[in-house]
């Protein structure tokens, strides 16, 4: 059974925003592809601009000026990021059927919230001029100030970095599987990180080798799990043979992180609390303790056990963002949840040392927003504003300005604090050109069907290219588990159901 099948025969089960997110119906995988006779573009943008970009020619022969000089991830695909009209997507070549799919999963996904890129168009239908046949586009919009794990590693980064990518995408990994999403593939490779006050935010990226369910079982979530330590464990080495990883980092180390940080959390999030019936206050802890994980407790499931002496309590809902949601709702800012968490704790500040404790909060915000945060912000040098989020410079603004106070043993005004952290500090946002070459010149290394094929024909870059990846399986990496497909969910399920004592079913 294909996964797509898997998909419609739970679709009476699964979450109902998720049924309906796009008008694109994958083909079972044992029915031919069918290629459109011309160009075709499912899109959910609007930007005409699309309409005007050269499609019949390969992505990677595309004229620099549409360009965007971004640092890109590692991947087997042609990937490049384009400006069209006042936007940045994210193109990637591949076949028709994996670009329809990957599109249709990301709809589903971000009607539930969860967070992975933004799904733009798939484009089939491509053509060069002479008619041969080009491989279809999947099109992302550009996540705004992230950057894949080799690009954060080429700066200038504390010795715990990679433990703070590591906690960042259990947070991720965890958040999918309540969303019934089986990955199939997790990796740093296929996750973008924002910033987020001292610790980083995930999102998905590639969703290939995924598929979406109603929930999923242990086996599936296991699967999950022990693939991404594996594959984690081969990228941190390959970071350390490029001197990009401090020598006291130990992989190994940081791939159990991974599988520990994970259970503790989803412990956390669906564990049943028993309570004696006049205990009933731990129920409020522990909604506390899941607001300060950063998740939001909609519903509480409660029932008493049969002799009524004690009574059990689960959380059927949870949703992440916490105190992003309050920090959205008092002044209309969205950003990361630590980030949310800082500004709220400046915004308390502010209160009581205005003496407004009685005041309505929303009413203090907005004085806070126009007298503390926004000219904060404005002080950002207009060559750093496309390299660090006003939340971000604002909350290392605070930490700075705490460290000069504590240096010179006397509160520091704020426009001092953002001056010294502007010279001292915000420099290291800077990626240079070196850098970015380096980044880029790796990112293209797995590519089978780049440029230089292209050219080799000496046509031009428009004909069919050597080494396509028509017909022919991807390649397995076999440091970082490449090669996954969609049927290792069902592998994953299949190992359930054979031996329900390992695998029992959620």
């Amino acid at each position: 059974m294909t996964s797509v099948n898997i998909n419609r025969a739970t679709a009476a089960s699964m979450d109902p925003r998720a049924v309906q997110a796009t008008s694109i119906q994958v083909p079972d995988s044992s029915q031919p592809e069918r290629e459109p006779a011309a160009l075709h573009i499912t899109a959910s943008s609007s930007n005409p601009k699309m309409f005007t970009l050269p499609w019949e020619d390969p992505l990677a022969t595309w004229p620099q000026e549409l360009l965007a000089n971004l640092p890109r991830g590692i991947s087997r695909h042609v990937v490049r990021f384009v400006h069209v009209g006042d936007d940045v997507y994210a193109m990637k070549e591949i076949t028709q059927r994996v670009a329809e799919r990957e599109y249709e999963l990301l709809r589903k996904l971000q009607k539930l919230e969860l967070p992975t890129v933004n799904p733009i168009a798939v484009v089939t239908g491509r053509h060069t001029r002479d008619g041969q046949p080009l491989e279809a586009m999947l099109v992302t919009q550009h996540l705004k100030f992230s950057l894949p794990y080799r690009a954060l590693f080429a700066r200038n980064l504390r010795p715990d970095t990679a433990e703070r990518l590591i906690d960042a995408l259990a947070v991720l990994l965890v958040r999918l599987h309540l969303g019934g999403f089986y990955w199939g593939d997790v990796s740093l490779s296929n996750v973008l990180f924002l910033r987020d006050a001292d610790a980083f935010s995930a999102f998905l990226v590639d969703a290939e080798t995924g598929d979406l369910h109603a929930s999923l079982t242990d086996g599936q979530r296991e699967y999950d799990i022990d693939l991404a330590r594996t594959n984690i464990i081969g990228e941190l080495m390959d970071l350390h043979s490029g001197n990009l990883l401090s020598g006291d980092v130990d992989e190994v180390d940081v791939g159990n992180r991974l599988v520990d940080r994970y259970h503790s959390l989803w412990s956390a999030l669906t564990d049943v609390d028993s309570f004696d019936p006049d205990e009933m206050w731990k129920i409020e802890r522990r909604v506390n303790k899941l607001n300060d994980l950063g998740f939001d407790v909609d519903e509480l499931e409660m029932k008493t056990e049969e002799d009524g002496n004690r009574v059990l309590v689960r959380p059927r809902v949870v949703d992440a963002g916490y105190a992003s949601r309050k920090l959205l709702r008092l002044t209309g800012l969205d950003v990361q949840e630590n980030q949310a968490r800082r500004l709220l704790n400046d915004l308390d500040a502010y209160r009581a040392s205005t003496w407004r404790q009685g005041e309505d909060l929303e009413i203090v915000a907005t004085d806070w927003m126009r007298e503390v945060f926004e000219p904060t912000v404005r002080m950002i040098p207009s060559e750093y504003r496309s390299q660090i989020e006003p939340a971000q410079f604002f909350h290392e603004v605070l930490t700075h300005r705490w460290r000069l106070a504590e240096k010179a043993g006397h509160d520091v005004p704020m426009a001092e604090a953002v001056q010294s952290y502007i010279k001292e500090s915000l420099p290291e946002y800077r990626l240079d050109s070196e850098d970015m070459k380096t980044i880029n010149e790796e990112a293209d290394s797995g590519v089978v069907d780049d440029e230089m094929h292209w050219k080799q024909r000496g046509d031009g870059g428009r004909g069919e290219a050597v080494g396509s990846d028509e017909g022919r399986s991807d390649p397995v990496n076999p440091v970082f588990g490449g090669g996954l497909t969609p049927g290792s969910l069902e592998a994953a399920a299949d190992q359930d159901d054979q031996d329900a004592a390992v695998w029992a079913s959620s």
